[in-house]
């Protein structure tokens, strides 16, 4: 197992990790320390556990919203998936009738030939 060393608020935090994840770690942890630094900015020096737990509900809130987005898409992309298995079917039974319809044309089209051959050999 790989192990990584994460600065979030002036502290390095020695943390494991899968072999290859290593930068992903670490940009998880620029991650997580870029907000840490937001809040403490904003909020100057109310305690590294206080801003530490505001840090993570931030995120957290952050990561709800990613996933209810999420999910509303993925909604959306099954009612569009039904959509298009119905614009489908519509294609289908229209493509069936139009064929019909060129086949009985061509029919006419056909008897009209022949009655016009017999009626010019007649003359």
């Amino acid at each position: 197992m790989a192990q990584v060393t994460v600065q979030i608020g002036g502290r390095d935090y020695k943390m494991a990790c899968g072999e290859g994840e290593e930068e992903h770690l670490l940009s998880l942890g620029r991650m997580v320390d870029e907000r840490f630094g937001q809040l403490r900015g904003q909020f100057g020096e109310v305690g590294d556990i206080r801003l530490s737990v505001m840090t993570a509900i931030m995120m957290a809130d952050e990561l709800s919203e990613a996933k209810r987005r999420h999910e509303a898409l993925e909604t959306e992309i099954a009612s569009l998936r039904l959509a298009g298995d119905d614009v489908a079917k519509q294609f289908d039974a229209r493509h069936a009738d139009v064929a019909e319809q060129l086949a009985a044309a061509a029919e006419r089209l056909e008897r009209l030939a022949n009655e016009l051959g017999e009626g010019a050999r007649r003359d």
